[in-house]
């Protein structure tokens, strides 16, 4: 991997902030920070994104809304709708999780028509689509399935989790994933991403977006390595 400067690994971040417990100001602090870090994008959950887009209305900082989160135990039209609500309120991007349940039962059609539905959509309104895998409760076997069908439908990323799963992010996973899209799709690496190690590591397996909530410190501990 080729040393990158600060600013170039700041750009692979999407800062997170999915509570349910927060406060507009700690949205506002949210956006100031990805604003004042040179960060890709903010990721919340689809009700703050109008909040979220006034504040970055003068930054080129994304607004990402994730949609059916966490457990992506919604029907597809259900998340249809919210990914045109969230692109209405000002979304540049949608994270939105599978339906796991359908993904057990090996309805594999059913996985395909919703991400073609929900990367149509994006498509249309010219908005980046990320596919959400859960892989702490998902096989190899299951894993590799979804990254073909994403390999045919292809959304612009497929995400490892949540980060409100069991697990997050492994290098196993990412390097899985990316050997099975290969260049036609990128690969998100996301949750218990929080320190330098894990998230070069990442990278060097082939992520090129950082989902993380410690972006600041992961990007200020590599500072200090330059």
């Amino acid at each position: 991997m080729k040393t990158l400067t600060v600013k170039e690994l700041a750009g692979y971040f999407d800062h997170t902030l999915l509570k349910a417990f927060v406060t507009n100001e700690d949205f506002k602090k949210l956006c100031d920070d990805a604003d004042k870090y040179g960060f890709k994008m903010v990721a919340i959950n689809s009700a703050p994104v109008a909040l979220c887009k006034e504040y970055l209305k003068d930054s080129p900082v994304h607004v990402g809304a994730a949609i059916s989160f966490p457990l992506g135990q919604t029907t597809i039209e259900t998340k249809v709708f919210e990914t045109k609500n969230a692109i209405e309120n000002g979304a540049d991007e949608i994270d939105y999780v599978i339906n796991i349940v359908e993904l057990k039962n090996k309805n594999y059609d059913y996985i395909k028509r919703e991400m073609e539905a929900i990367v149509a959509v994006c498509r249309e309104n010219g908005v980046l689509s990320k596919v959400i895998f859960e892989n702490c409760y998902l096989t190899k076997d299951e894993i590799a399935k979804v990254a073909e069908i994403a390999r045919e439908v292809k959304p612009d990323f497929i995400k490892t989790s949540t980060g409100f799963g069991t697990g997050g992010a492994t290098v196993e996973d990412v390097k899985l994933m990316k050997s099975i899209v290969g260049d036609d799709v990128k690969v998100k690496a996301a949750g218990g991403i929080r320190d330098l190690e894990t998230c070069l590591a990442m990278i060097e397996a082939g992520a090129e977006r950082i989902g993380s909530s410690s972006s600041i410190e992961i990007t200020e501990a590599y500072a200090k390595t330059l």
